[in-house]
């Protein structure tokens, strides 16, 4: 047995679908010898950033140990070593062509013999059901409004059901948002089976009026469901591309392994960041290609109102391009850049952070590097 990209951790117990804060275990409990491997496709369709920020979510759990897995090894028998698999965003149809029927029959006899699933964005339209597209048939859930898959991208509010604050006690009391990129809008299918509806979209994401409206709004968002033996959780969301909310993932994987749920330290369990939902449309589209060209500009004030603006505006790509900003001759850049990364909790940034300090002269820029490490060896 050998896996892709190793990732150390030490874990923990079995899982209640019920679940409330008393009965989460602390993260530093257990042993290394339980420990919870999860694997992240990362086929032909998987996007790059994509399968990078879903294993960087789930090492927010030291419980977790999380691989890449490619198609080849699916069809070589090694699901098999794992607990569950994450389908992650990118192109659903295309990942499931990447698969191809011989790997695809793997997924089904691994889940069907008890093993777990998560479909996000991309993966939840592979996972679904619907007629007359590439689909697994996993869950019991179709897609609607095909016609406008690419509704839009932004920063989108759901509301969970009292079965989704089972699972997610910590969003009580809270608005709920994460990133989201043409995410699909899912509804029951024609199915004895039934899934549990666990959160709806609230947001309307329609910019630009190029996708309807009313078709997001109460359509569900977050759903989980049993396969033969095996669990299965669908989210047409980011929630590990969303500082704040990713420690969703790892809460994920948990439930489709069949594990207790565990609590998280309050630095990653921060939905209270956001407080309203900011879709690209094109006046913000365009204003986000400015202050992209605006971190090239000569002078450091105009750069560093733009990394701030960026940030305002939960420019998803912008906080990768923070990364570039640590680089930077000018203090006041990378003493920004330095910030925003740790304020983000962007961790797949590590290394670009601890060889920034090792080059790093000034007392005040190290102090947020070392803030940022500090919290990475914490945590992780």
């Amino acid at each position: 047995m050998y896996f892709k990209g190793l990732f150390l951790i030490s874990l923990l117990f079995l899982f209640s679908c019920e679940i409330d804060n008393t009965q989460m275990t602390k993260a530093t409990d257990g042993n290394a010898s339980n420990t919870i491997n999860i694997a992240v496709f990362d086929g032909n369709g998987a996007g790059t950033v994509s399968v990078v920020e879903t294993i960087e979510a789930l090492r927010i759990d030291t419980g977790i140990t999380a691989y890449a897995l490619s198609a080849w090894q699916i069809q070589n028998g090694e699901l098999s070593n794992y607990d569950a698999i994450i389908i992650p965003g990118g192109s659903g149809s295309k990942q499931l062509l990447n698969l191809g029927e011989q790997a695809q029959k793997k997924v089904h006899e691994f889940v069907n013999n008890g093993g777990g699933i998560i479909g996000i964005c991309a993966g939840a339209y592979m996972l679904s059901s619907t007629k007359g597209y590439p689909n697994l048939h996993l869950a019991t859930s179709v897609h609607i409004d095909r016609a406008h898959y690419n509704r839009g991208r932004g920063l989108v509010e759901f509301g969970l059901t009292e079965e989704g604050y089972k699972i997610f006690p910590e969003l009580k009391n809270n608005t709920s948002l994460v990133q989201y990129y043409d995410g699909p809008v899912l509804v029951q299918g024609d199915s004895s089976n039934k899934y549990n509806e666990l959160a709806q979209f609230v947001t309307d994401i329609h910019p630009d009026n190029f996708a309807p409206e009313n078709i997001t709004p109460g359509r569900t968002f977050l759903l989980n469901e049993s396969y033969g033996k095996g669990r299965v959780f669908l989210m047409a969301g980011h929630p590990e591309s969303t500082p704040g909310m990713r420690w969703m993932v790892p809460r994920m994987a948990r439930w489709v392994s069949n594990n207790n749920a565990i609590s998280y330290d309050e630095h990653w369990v921060r939905p209270q960041l956001n407080d309203s939902a900011i879709l690209f449309d094109k006046a913000n589209r365009k204003i986000e290609k400015g202050l992209f060209w605006n971190l090239s500009d000569d002078d450091e004030n105009v750069q560093i109102a733009a990394m701030h603006k960026l940030n305002e505006l939960r420019s998803r790509p912008a906080v990768r391009w923070n990364m570039g900003m640590l680089r930077s001759n000018n203090k006041n850049v990378r003493l920004t850049a330095a910030k925003l990364l740790y304020e983000t909790e962007y961790t797949a940034a590590i290394d670009d952070v601890k060889q920034a300090l090792l080059v790093e002269s000034d007392e005040e820029v190290k102090v947020y590097l070392n803030k940022f490490i500090d919290s990475y060896n914490d945590s992780y």
